[in-house]
């Protein structure tokens, strides 16, 4: 075996243990967390340690278009520095031959990182916490729907069909036949995430037609967001084995619940090992109620980040599991901000405002972000919320132009997240948005069209 590759997961080194590595593929996730890169013949990336691409993939819309983000020096695309982390080394099973993937780090000429690659972001803020002597762990939740192939956009999604020959069914939510149902994909989930090194901490059906749920166990932050990364991947290619989409849309399917990514955080001090949510005698702390607080006052202007496209505000209804608002309770679903039920040392917070079509990186990133100025603010929340919050009014933004207005004045959030990120990021949804508001709709056509 090449030197390169005695650096690499236990996982990798096992996969093609006794072939012959064929391909790596050279990866790094763009801003809304696209896999972008190379793929290179396993002995050329055996003589390289890095490689190059423009840092014009920080600029492009979802649709391929182009934000006016390049500052300065104009769109000259200029070539960013990628260099592996080898620690993130996974297969890529679902492909024809041996082949590895590695997640990249871009940095300039400088060696700087560059500010608005969205690993470097969620890195930023991680540090951040280790200054103040803080080490953040999240645990995410992915949920996505496994549907019917839909090669015409003007149609709707439609369920999957299952094993049985019948759609999936909607509000079947943890029923154990459901999730037989899909048994062939969950089982290539399972398959590919093996080979990945990655381990599943449940699956379960949720409450929409087709709709799944994974839970990943908790960790380091950016370990947990290269895992999120890497499984949007799999489960798309395990799902095309079946002949169905995996979907990670907000909002795929009309009167149908949304996907979340929703993410329990605890913060543990670095010196002490404790969680620092937990006093001496298991009682919440003050960080606790800060850590709220701070989701309470900023997650409405980081909203755009974590609820990135149109799509993603229909998420946000009464009574479809998806709060409208940043009531907190405990052990209620139906607030923004839940505390689940857990002993002192696992004392956590869970965010379920994040939806699953945003940037893992990003969304983790801005999930900390708020907590982390809170803790530094240290102001306190609102009252615990007691009974159904789906009765309270509304308090977070309805539309992307709303968040986006709100994101663009966010200063404080800018200056965790990385100034320079929040310019280009801003300016690059701003593009998306104003693109949707020149699309006429299939509603107003029929309701418009020779009506008023």
């Amino acid at each position: 075996m090449a030197d390169w590759t005695d650096k690499l997961p236990e996982a990798a080194k096992a996969y093609f243990h006794g072939q012959r590595l064929d391909e790596v593929e050279c990866i790094i996730s763009d801003l809304p967390g696209i896999a972008r890169g190379k793929a290179v013949p396993a002995s050329k990336f055996a003589k390289q340690s890095y490689f190059h691409l423009p840092d014009s993939i920080f600029y492009q819309t979802i649709t391929g278009g182009w934000g006016e983000a390049a500052g300065d020096d104009g769109f000259i695309e200029k070539d960013m520095i990628l260099k592996p982390d080898f620690s993130t080394t996974s297969a890529a099973p679902w492909t024809g031959d041996w082949t590895l993937q590695v997640i990249h780090d871009a940095y300039d000429r400088d060696d700087n990182p560059i500010p608005y690659s969205p690993r470097n972001v969620l890195k930023r803020v991680v540090q951040l916490y280790h200054d103040k002597g803080w080490k953040p762990v999240v645990a995410p939740e992915m949920e996505f729907f496994l549907v019917a192939p839909n090669v015409d956009p003007a149609q709707g999604i439609k369920p999957m069909m299952g094993r049985s020959g019948r759609p999936a069914a909607a509000r079947q939510a943890y029923s154990m036949t459901a999730v037989d149902e899909f048994g062939p994909v969950i089982d290539d989930i399972y398959d590919f995430a093996e080979h990945q090194g990655f381990e599943i901490d449940g699956i379960t059906q949720e409450g929409g037609a087709g709709q799944l749920e994974i839970n990943l166990r908790h960790g380091n932050p950016v370990k947990l967001a290269d895992e999120v990364f890497y499984f949007k991947r799999l489960i798309r290619e395990a799902a095309l084995r079946h002949n169905c989409f995996a979907t990670f849309m907000a909002k795929p399917i009309e009167e149908e619940p949304g996907s979340a990514m929703h993410i329990h955080h605890s913060i543990i001090d670095m010196e002490t090992g404790q969680n620092i949510f937990s006093g001496p005698q298991g009682g919440e702390t003050d960080a606790f109620y800060h850590f709220i607080a701070g989701l309470q006052n900023h997650l409405p202007a980081g909203l755009a980040v974590m609820a990135p496209y149109v799509n993603s505000y229909r998420r946000y209804v009464k009574d479809h599991a998806a709060p409208i608002n940043l009531e907190w309770a405990r052990d209620n679903r139906t607030t923004g901000i839940r505390v689940p039920l857990s002993g002192p040392e696992s004392r956590r917070v869970e965010n379920r405002i994040a939806g699953m079509d945003c940037n893992p990186y990003l969304g983790i990133a801005l999930s900390l972000a708020c907590g982390y100025l809170g803790l530094v603010e240290q102001e306190r929340p609102r009252r615990q919320f007691y009974g159904d919050a789906y009765e309270g009014e509304g308090d977070i933004p309805q539309v992307m132009g709303e968040a986006l207005d709100l994101f663009d004045e966010a200063t404080a959030l800018h200056e965790v997240l990385g100034p320079e990120f929040a310019r280009v990021y801003g300016i690059v949804k701003r593009a998306e948005y104003e693109e949707f508001l020149q699309v006429i709709s299939p509603w107003e056509r029929e309701h418009l069209l020779i009506n008023v």
